[in-house]
This record gives structure tokens, C-alpha cells and sequence, in this order.
């Protein structure tokens, strides 16, 4: 007699009904792959809302946040974007703007380099004045920006005439956008290799 066995009450093997095939156990028996793929269904199911994103819900914003206040268009230098953002916080409008950037910034207005950059910023101003409301469109424009110097090959005989050369685009760019849209405001900046951001005269 083995160890384990009662010669009154014999063992024997319980079928199992997670993994016999339906032919051992009846037709309601399933087989351990389909018992694990309905597991795997219904965790599935279960943790859907989990994984999936959802809309964000009133309630789940707390502080309601403001709108966006303004457009802004610069170049894609990459040498200025930390500088911008400097620039956009001494404005307080870290966090309120729409941000398009185009290489050349108020030249790409002009379609130059292409076309095609001409009509991005005006479907994004379109959109960012029919999402965010916006009222008020700033041009950034750069020092020693390689787009202007593609239309400007030889060198400027100084800083002064190189802004002076820039601040005639951005009015004219300037001038597109009212031309559009007279509502909105638009200012004018120029920033400088040594950190400033000046103001252009309208």
C-alpha cells in the first residue's frame, strides 16, 4: 500500500473543469487556453477605464485656467528660444500664448523661404482666434537670423542697420495681419545676440 492511501476510502483523481478537454468532462468544460483568454478579456474590460484617456472633466482642473492672450511668431534659431521665454515672462505671458515658429519669423509672412510657411501662420492665427480668442499677435524677429541672410547675402554694415533692415518686414508683416483682421493688436520685437529684446516702432 502506498503512503497516503486508505484501503476504505480509495483516491482518486478529480477531473479538472478548467483544463479537460470537452470530450473528458462534459460540453461546458473549457480548455486552459480559453480559460485564460477569458480572463484576460474580462481584465481587459475591467481595467479599460483605467488605461484609456478620458476627457478631462470640470473637476479634475481645479483652478480654471485662462485662455491663451496672444500669437506669438518667431524663428526656429534654436539660440533664442530660452531667450523668448525670458522675454515672454517680463511680458507675464509665461503660459498665455499660441507659439508658432517659422524660420525667419516676420520674413516667412512674406512666403520666402517658402511659400508654404506663409500659409501655416495664417491657418494657425485662424485657429488660434477661433479656439484661444486671441486679440493680440507678437512678431519676434532675431539677430543674425539665416533666412534674412539668404535675402541680405552681403554683411550689415552695423547692428543698427541690421535692425533697421528687420523692422521694415515686421511692419509690413504687420500690415498683412490688419489687413486681415483690424481687430487685432500686434506688436513688434527684435532680440540681439546679447540677450536684449527691444521693441519696434509700429
Amino acid at each position: 500500500m502506498e503512503a497516503g492511501t486508505s484501503p476504505h476510502h480509495p483516491v482518486h483523481p478529480i477531473p479538472c473543469r478548467c483544463c479537460c478537454h470537452p470530450s473528458d468532462g462534459g460540453s461546458d468544460a473549457l480548455s486552459r487556453r480559453q480559460l485564460l483568454g477569458r480572463l484576460a478579456t474580462a481584465a481587459l474590460a475591467a481595467g479599460a477605464g483605467l488605461l484609456l484617456p478620458r476627457p478631462a472633466r470640470a473637476e479634475d482642473r481645479g483652478v480654471p485656467v485662462p485662455g491663451a492672450r496672444a500669437l506669438m511668431l518667431s524663428c526656429i534659431d534654436f539660440r533664442f528660444v530660452e531667450q523668448a521665454h525670458v522675454f515672454l515672462a517680463r511680458q507675464q505671458l509665461s503660459g498665455a500664448v499660441d507659439w508658432v515658429a517659422l524660420a525667419g519669423s516676420s520674413l516667412a509672412l512674406t512666403g520666402f523661404p517658402h511659400r508654404a510657411d506663409a500659409r501655416a501662420f495664417w491657418d494657425q492665427l485662424q485657429l488660434s482666434s477661433s479656439l484661444h480668442h486671441i486679440r493680440e499677435v507678437i512678431l519676434l524677429d532675431h539677430q543674425d537670423c539665416g533666412a534674412y541672410a539668404a535675402i541680405h547675402p552681403e554683411p550689415f554694415a552695423d547692428p543698427e542697420t541690421e535692425q533697421d533692415f528687420h523692422a521694415r518686414t515686421l511692419r509690413r508683416a504687420r500690415q498683412q495681419i490688419l489687413g486681415r483682421d483690424p481687430q487685432l493688436s500686434v506688436r513688434l520685437y527684435y532680440a540681439r545676440l546679447d540677450g536684449e529684446v527691444v521693441p519696434i516702432p509700429a
